[in-house]
């Protein structure tokens, strides 16, 4: 892509201050604006996991800061917009202004919709009228969008709710105890104590139909570009998404006290994985790899049915799926520490210390701080999302995205933990 060729002027007239004569000034062109790279998305663009999150202006126009950890979680808030984030971090020649209009949750429809108009959604205008304003005071030359994996058909917090309450549900209750009212953290029923599978996470049937809601949101957001890039040169890259655990943990994690997650009732080894921030069954792993394998074409299916509808956008599709190999929870010894992802994490109340082990915990413990998670999600959000050292990562890959010409961009962390894109 040539940065950045700048011709046509932006509708702003100015009022002469005479009550006899009005004057228009003439609008500034595109080469007078900052050339600016914007996000849009979901958590795994605005920087969830990345921490130092800034104020976000809610729908009516008034910024809000943190609202405290009993707060609805609707706050705008809770978008978690990070200075960390990708689209911040990264090396981006030509680039003097950047826009982070992702939010945490996002969904398809939040692009032309405001997120308030749906269940579960934050009080923030539509992505694309927040856009349209980005464009009055810059040339946008880049977009950066994360979009999918949550959506009308299930989304990514309910499938790591669902996987990590059946792994600690199972260990901590036996089948003498299923009295115990352990809840699922976001859906409010009652845990199933299998591991997950295939099925529990998102069918066939359920990714086609949040691909095509997808597919669509998208190409609102080319339509808006059209409307708004006086130049009309931009460059739009649709990034998928990393699983935060490994395919096989290390062998620290497989068992605990002579147990492993195989046999009934196994606490202390529930207590190792939520130290080390993967508790999750290892039958759960294979799974969770598909699930994400199948976030990664669905963003493909995407950006290829855009491509052929047309030809003269200049879109890249960024895998990430393999962007943390190396360096996933519990994938070596003493995880967290050295992990790309944040360890999953929960509170006991709305109190703003996470509670980093379960090593003294009984099951009424357990069932009283994922009641937390339930009631306050905004207490464990930024669990199993990218940290600022995994943005870091994902900002070397929005680099190459940036500085190549490839439609399709592979990034993968080397063995080394140096990053290379094809």
């Amino acid at each position: 892509m040539n940065v950045v060729r700048r011709a046509l002027a932006l509708a702003l007239g100015v009022t002469a201050l005479t009550a006899v004569t009005t004057v228009a000034q003439p609008p500034p062109s595109s080469a007078e604006l900052p050339p600016t790279a914007v996000a849009l998305g979901d958590s795994f663009i605005s920087g969830e996991g990345a921490g130092d999150y800034g104020a976000v202006t809610d729908q009516s126009g008034v910024t809000q800061g943190f609202p405290g950890w009993d707060a609805d979680n609707a706050n705008p808030y809770f978008c978690h917009r990070s200075p960390n984030a990708s689209i911040a971090v990264a090396d981006l020649p030509g680039i003097t202004q950047r826009v982070n209009l992702a939010c945490s949750g996002a969904q398809p429809q939040d692009m032309a919709n405001a997120s308030s108009a749906r269940d579960g959604g934050r009080t923030v205008a539509a992505q694309l009228d927040q856009l349209r304003e980005v464009a009055q005071t810059g040339d946008i030359d880049l977009v950066l969008i994360g979009l999918g994996s949550n959506n009308a058909h299930f989304t990514f917090g309910t499938v790591a709710a669902e996987c990590a309450g059946r792994f600690v549900g199972d260990g901590y209750t036996g089948w003498w105890e299923v009295w115990i009212d352990v809840i699922n953290w976001i859906s409010g029923t009652e845990l199933d104590e299998d591991p997950c599978t295939d099925a529990d996470l998102a069918s066939a049937e359920q990714l086609a139909a949040a691909q095509a809601d997808t597919t669509a949101a998208l190409r609102q957001v080319l339509d808006v570009l059209d409307e708004v890039d006086a130049d009309g040169e931009h460059r739009v890259v649709l990034q998928d998404y990393t699983n935060p655990l490994p395919e096989a943990y290390a062998a620290d994690y497989l068992e605990e006290d002579g147990r492993d997650d195989e046999r009934d009732k196994y606490r202390a080894l529930v207590d190792e994985r939520y130290a080390a921030g993967c508790p999750a069954d290892v039958a759960s792993l294979a799974p969770a790899h598909r699930f994400s394998q199948n976030l990664g074409s669905m963003v493909a299916g995407a950006a290829a049915t855009l491509r052929a509808e047309r030809p003269d956008v200049d879109l890249t599709y960024l895998s990430v799926q393999h962007a943390f190999d190396g360096a996933r929870l519990c994938e070596n010894p003493g995880s967290p520490a050295g992990a790309l992802a944040t360890p999953l994490r929960v509170m006991d109340g709305p109190s703003g210390v996470k509670v980093e082990s379960f090593g003294p915990f009984d099951k009424l413990d357990i069932k009283r701080v994922t009641d937390t998670c339930a009631d306050y999600y905004q207490t464990c959000q930024e669990s199993w999302h990218p940290s600022a050292a995994g943005h870091q990562v994902l900002g070397q890959c929005l680099t190459r995205a940036w500085t190549g010409a490839a439609a399709t961009l592979d990034c993968r962390r080397q063995g080394d933990g140096s990053i290379i894109a094809s």
